[in-house]
């Protein structure tokens, strides 16, 4: 799959913190035409050991969340750790993965932050942009923001301030466990991204698509449909 490049990730934090300024306008808050008819979702996970990344990106049919494609790309990892500038760590091997794909997914969920950041371009909006896809950041933890604590059964969720402004919800997917950080990637909105999440979960803490991808960068999913 052909990807269109926006800018170099040969760059260094300050620059990287410019170019997520550059570009977070370019998020779109609302519900693309395309999510009235997804057949494959994807997720999107990374490993990471020493100076090595591990990208993997699983497809998914929707709604049976039948497996059906996998790609994982692993390489060196040449950027700082930085909070904030993570997706300038995992995006490029993220990216190599994608055109490693068969199967072209119509919605991302990544485990990661979308606009729940500081200057509203986390990895899942980033990479949105990017492959100008609807996206669903997932993540297990907070970055930023201030929530109540959502009941204990599945399905409910509070919402993600930073300060007055809505940037995200906390969402129980299983009854007793801790929640995950939901946040708009891009094109779509967050009522609708809360409810794919949620079409996704079976049983576990993790949607489904995370959770594989999870497994497949961890090198634990085994599955003939693997490109590495």
């Amino acid at each position: 799959m052909s990807l269109r490049s926006l800018h170099s990730w040969n760059v260094t934090p300050t620059e990287a913190r410019e170019i997520q300024e550059r570009f977070r306008n370019r998020v779109r808050q609302k519900n693309a035409a395309s999510l009235r008819r997804i057949r494959h979702v994807a997720g999107v996970d990374v490993s990471l050991k020493a100076a090595q990344v591990t990208a993997a990106i699983v497809v998914l049919d929707y709604p049976t969340l039948e497996l059906v494609d996998v790609a994982t790309q692993r390489q060196k990892v040449s950027f700082p750790y930085v909070p904030g500038l993570l997706t300038f760590r995992e995006c490029p091997a993220i990216l190599a993965a994608y055109e490693k794909l068969q199967i072209e997914p119509d919605l991302m969920l990544v485990d990661g932050q979308g606009i729940a950041h500081p200057r509203r371009f986390g990895l899942a909006a980033h990479l949105g942009v990017l492959l100008g896809k609807p996206t669903i950041g997932c993540a297990k933890s907070r970055l930023i923001g201030t929530h109540d604590e959502p009941h204990e059964q599945a399905g409910c969720y509070t919402d993600l301030f930073d300060g007055n402004e809505l940037i995200g919800a906390v969402l129980r997917t299983r009854a007793n466990v801790k929640p995950l950080y939901i946040s708009v990637g891009h094109n779509i909105e967050l009522p609708t991204a809360l409810d794919f999440v949620l079409d996704c979960c079976q049983g576990y803490r993790l949607p489904e698509p995370t959770r594989l991808a999870h497994q497949s960068a961890g090198g634990l999913l085994r599955s003939s449909r693997a490109r590495y």
